[in-house]
Formats: C-alpha cells, structure tokens, sequence
C-alpha cells in the first residue's frame, strides 16, 4: 500500500513510524509465524469425537477397503487384515490401535532452506498452497485459459516471497506438457526452481517414481542428503471414495515410501455425491479411509511420516457441485482437524477454497472464513489455502498474492490474546488519563507493540477517503497485478546455474 500521501500540515511522526513498521522484525518478535498454536475452535465435543472414531472403526471391521493392489493386499494381511471373499480388505480394531501405536508423531517436512522446515505437532498451524487446477484466471481479462509450467514455476516463485505461504504444493497441472512422464519431471524441477519452501507433488503413474526420485537426488546432492532431509513429499490420493483404494497411488506410495519419501494421505470424498451427505459421517468416512491408510504406511515401514490427510469436501446438493467455499466445508474442516488431534497424528485438510471464479468479494468472505476456522481448529496442515477459484478448477497469481494478506489475519487470530502481568497492568492508563495527553497515540507502549502485537496487509487498504482519493483511488487487484509484476521481474531460479543448464540438456524442460 502506497504510504507516499498525507494529510497537509501532519508532522513527520508518521513516517518514522511506517519506517519503524517496515523494518525486519527478529523471528522470535513477529506477532506471527508458522507454526503458531491454534485449537481455540472446537466443533465438535469428546463425545463427538469418540463417537466419530468408534463408527470409523466399525466401517473398516465391518465394511473394509476394496481394490488393494496385490503388493498392499500382502502387506496389510501380513500385517493382520483380513481379506473378505468380495476381495475387500477389513481392518480389525486391534490392528488399526497398534499401528496407531507406532504410527509417527511430531514430524517436520523440510525445506531445501531449514529456516522453512515445518514442525507437524500438537495444534501447530501451517498454511499452503495445493490443488490440481487445469485452468489459470487472468484478472485483466476476467478469462480463464489452459494452465502451463511456466505459471507452476511463476506461483512457486511468489510463493517464497510470501511470509504467509509456509508451503508449496503444486498447486495446478502443467496442460502444456502432453507426456506425462515429462510433466511430473518438470512439476517436480518448476517447485524446486521456484522455492526453497517445503514441496508437495504427486506421480502420475508409478513408474515415474524412480526417475523422479534421480532428478530429486540431483538437486538436493545425493540421495543420503535427500533421506536425511526429504523436502518434497508425495500427495498421495491412495483412496477413491467410497471405501477403495486406487491401485496405482497405492504402489506409487509403497516406492516413495521405500525411497525415504514423507507421503500425505489424502482422502477426498464429496459430501452428498463420493461421501455421506450428513457432516459428521463424512467426517466418519474420511477417518476411516485415512485410518485404513495409517494402518497401509505402517506395515511398510513402521514409524513412517505421513500427514493424516482427512479432505471431504462439500456438495452444493441442488446441483452436485463442489461448493469449497461454504460454511459447511469450513466446518468439516475443523472438524477433521479435532480427529487429527486425537489420534495425536500430523493432519491436513482442505481450506481457502473459492467457488468464485475472480478474488472479488465472494472469494474475500470464502477464503477468509474457511481459513481463520481452519486455523483456529489447529489444523497442522491447511491446504489450497490462497489462490484457488472455481471450485480447485482455477489458479490466480493475483488471487495467490492477496491470499497472503488473508493468512496474515487468519494467523494473528491463531495467535489470539496475550493476558500477562505487562500488558494487563493499569499503570500505562494511569500515564495517560491522569498525568498525559489523554491518548495513546505515540505512547511508549503502543510504539513498543507496533510491531509485535499488531499484523499489517501488504495491499490491504487502510486509507480514510481523503488519502484514498489523493492517491489516484487504487484498486486492490490492480495493485496486485503490480505486485506480481513485480516479483516475477526480480525472482529467479534457486537451482545452481551448472545444475540448472545440465538439467536441461537432459531432460525436456518447459518453462524459462
């Protein structure tokens, strides 16, 4: 936001606080930061709770998981499934409790830079991109057009210049790149060369694995410095709901897992349409599937870092529509997250999803509402959190960058109410009312909290009329189109330029 106009007659306080307010705070100063605490929000009750996990025990006793591939049919009955004559895997209740038991906990996902490594425990709260739109919204045009790995590699790059963004999954397909083989080769080096934030991407068909793995092992040095600190992770769709696993995703999975890879099992059921329509047995069905996965991670490799990835989503029900946006989605969110907790699992889920097709009002009240619950519930993982219209069918850099602002203010309710002896003391009243001006304005206190207390849009407009209008009444999306602009013009690749040209003599690279 331009801090250039003033009212006429305004001494040079201002400035010097803008200036103050600018300066780069210490990481342990910030009023916020990843990985902030959350859990203030709970929907639903212990009894709740209880009730969820036990009816999502009795679905994987009584109903089990279809169409295992053979490898995971051996793992998991060796592990103590029990396969029906109807070829569906059930999982008795002793097994999914002592899987659960070695199950791991407090886990981090690393970044190529540790300063973005982010620690999965408790109700710590990270938010991010993700997602697998096939279409990019041009805010000038208000057009939607085929998604490309030139705007992959793009949004990786605002992504690291965003504070809020703490990681980066990809976030839409590359729809220029016809062999698929090529696109997760150039998904995977377009996240790598744009951030050096955590990254998330997924393997079109298993065999693709292994050569993505040497690419990986490339950029990071070698594989034992992969292994040591994997920063991608496989998201993993291992489930096609209702109740079955996908057979390839589920090998795939079993070669990342072998390879060192952190996997998110992601199960994604629509309420009303691949899920139960009432919220809580979506949430019932949703446990069950990422449960029967925990039980899948650990009898290949016990102790194996997954991220519990609980994502129904909502169905507008007079249409079948994905409605990402709602209330309803906002609660099956939170929702999903008081399950991650008590299991004491890493968890992740969906929020920040628009049904909007521009960031425009609509988009604003969406984003905003599903990502402070999501935050609140301490989710560890909120997903698709900025950037994503249309229901997950459209990527917006713009939208991406405004996105940032909304996190902000999600993460400084996260934070809530610091209540201490300083700041409930009376003594800065009684400087003010009974010996100062009768304001706070400038006052020691308010000047020390300026930064530490207090969160500020980037773009977010806080002018009176006045300034407004003297400032050539900037429109937001106009600004962020500038912003964009901006980053793309002064970002570039985070590979070693050696490394970089090698790479692409090797392989079919399609973006620059």
């Amino acid at each position: 936001m331009p801090d250039t106009v003033r009212r006429k007659g305004r001494s040079g306080g201002r400035a010097a606080r803008v200036a103050l307010r600018n300066a780069p705070l210490a990481e342990d100063l910030r009023p916020i930061r990843p990985g902030l605490p959350g859990g203030q929000y709970k929907p639903l009750s212990e009894a709740d709770v209880t009730r969820i996990h036990h009816a999502a025990l009795d679905a994987l006793e009584q109903i089990g998981l279809a169409d295992a591939p053979p490898s995971g049919v051996e793992i998991m009955r060796q592990a103590g499934a029990v396969l029906g004559d109807d070829g569906r895997l059930c999982f008795p209740r002793a097994l999914v409790e002592d899987m659960l038991a070695v199950a791991a906990r407090d886990i981090t996902l690393h970044g190529r830079d540790p300063r973005h490594d982010l620690h999965l425990s408790g109700t710590n709260v990270h938010f991010g991109t993700a997602g697998a739109a096939v279409h990019m919204v041009d805010v000038e045009t208000s057009t939607y057009r085929d998604s490309t790995a030139q705007d992959l590699y793009d949004a990786a790059r605002i992504t690291q210049v965003l504070d809020n963004v703490h990681f980066f999954q990809r976030a839409l397909v590359a729809r220029d790149i016809p062999d698929n083989l090529h696109l997760d080769l150039n998904t995977i080096f377009a996240c790598c060369s744009g951030t050096t934030k955590h990254i998330g991407t997924n393997f079109s068909e298993p065999h693709h694995v292994a050569p993505c793995l040497d690419l990986i092992h490339r950029i990071a040095g070698d594989e034992a410095t992969y292994r040591a600190r994997p920063f991608i992770s496989n998201t993993n769709c291992f489930v096609v709901p209702p109740m079955k696993f996908a057979e390839e995703s589920c090998v795939a999975m079993e070669h990342c897992i072998r390879a060192g890879m952190p996997v998110l099992l992601l199960s994604a059921g629509q309420a009303g349409a691949t899920a139960p329509a009432p919220i809580a047995l979506a949430i019932v069905q949703a446990v069950a599937e990422c449960l029967a996965g925990v039980v899948y991670v650990n009898a290949v490799a016990p102790g194996h870092p997954a991220v519990f990835g609980t994502w129904p989503f909502v169905s507008d029900l007079r249409t079948g529509a994905m409605s990402g946006g709602s209330a309803e989605q906002a609660l099956l969110t939170a929702g999903c997250a008081q399950m991650h907790q008590f299991y004491g699992l890493p968890g992740g889920a969906a929020a920040g999803i628009t049904d909007s097709k521009l960031p425009d009002m609509q988009a604003g009240w969406e984003q905003g509402i599903t990502n402070v619950m999501a935050g609140l519930s301490g989710l560890n993982m909120v997903y698709e959190a900025a950037g994503m219209h249309a229901s997950l069918l459209g990527f917006c850099l713009e939208s991406l960058i405004l996105g940032d602002d909304i996190i902000g203010q999600a993460m400084r309710c996260v934070r809530g109410i610091d209540v201490t002896e300083d700041n409930t003391s009376i003594d800065a009243m009684k400087a003010v009312c009974l010996d100062g001006p009768g304001h706070y304005l400038g006052s020691e206190q308010t000047l020390n909290l300026m930064q530490t207390e207090y969160v500020y849009p980037t773009l977010g407009n806080r002018m009176s009329p006045k300034e407004w209008g003297e400032a050539g009444q900037p429109i937001l999306i106009d600004q962020a189109v500038a912003r964009k602009r901006e980053i793309l013009a002064r970002t570039k690749s985070l590979i070693d330029p050696a490394l970089d040209a090698a790479i692409r003599a090797e392989y079919s690279i399609y973006f620059r």
